[in-house]
């Protein structure tokens, strides 16, 4: 289950899928490398009021295992996009004591991206902070499947029985290990669906979908996406308690 909800009512861990980057050019009559140049200074501001706020863990899924099956040239800009957001904003991150961290599969990265991202993560690897982790190449089909693998490797290898495998010993083998599931996930740009993002992790994860894009995200809307999940009653498969 999610890790219990700070005193406050924050949530401890806010998943985010930021969609909407191409609809919001498109009606502006922009080429959509607009809306993701656009979408980078969103990130910016929700990084940033998600601090001031005291999310503890923030999990922004940018680019999908899907996502190479875009045109050449706009999968080509989304990587440079990352490029850049490493080379311009990983500095500012580490002096605000934010861990960087990705998840997805490194292996489809090309090598100089792959080392700037482990650079990020190694330099930021002793922050205290809030934990900013990038969902990059990422697919959580994949995941699940990549994790199955390497517990079944175990077992055959015999470091593990099969009976010792347990939903606990399968979430520390997901990318996302040591890190508490989800308690609110936000979707941006009126879908309802998670599109194969942290389904293990959202077992019990509350949903706000909001009709706004992506670009026009930031601190007004990631709070009001905070006061809808306050107002919800987390029972955990349980019934709510009832006073005396």
């Amino acid at each position: 289950m999610s890790a219990p909800v700070l005193p406050d009512g924050v949530p401890r861990h806010v998943a985010i899928i930021m969609d909407g980057n191409g609809r919001w050019a498109t009606e502006r009559g922009l080429p959509r490398s607009a809306g993701h140049r656009q979408g980078v200074e969103a990130l910016r501001r929700t990084v940033r009021a998600a601090g001031d706020i005291g999310i503890g863990v923030l999990t922004l899924y940018s680019f999908s295992s899907e996502n190479w099956s875009r045109p050449a040239s706009e999968v080509r800009f989304l990587l440079e996009l990352l490029r850049r957001f490493i080379r311009t904003d990983v500095a500012e991150l580490h002096q605000a004591n934010v861990r960087v961290m990705m998840i997805g599969d490194r292996d489809g990265l090309e090598g100089t991206l792959r080392t700037m991202v482990e650079e990020a993560e190694a330099l930021t690897r002793e922050n205290d902070g809030m934990k900013l982790v990038i969902a990059f190449n990422y697919g959580s089909r994949q995941e699940i499947t990549r994790a199955v693998r390497v517990i079944a490797r175990k077992v055959a290898e015999g470091k593990i029985a099969p009976g010792d495998i347990t939903p606990a010993v399968i979430g520390d083998h997901l990318d996302t290990g040591g890190l508490p599931e989800p308690d609110l996930l936000i979707r941006t740009g009126g879908e309802q669906r998670l599109s194969n993002y942290l389904l293990w992790q959202c077992a019990y994860t509350e949903f706000v979908f909001i009709p706004d894009y992506w670009p026009e995200f930031g601190a007004e809307l990631l709070g009001r996406a905070i006061s809808a999940y306050r107002m919800r009653d987390r029972r955990f498969g349980g019934v709510k308690s009832q006073s005396a």
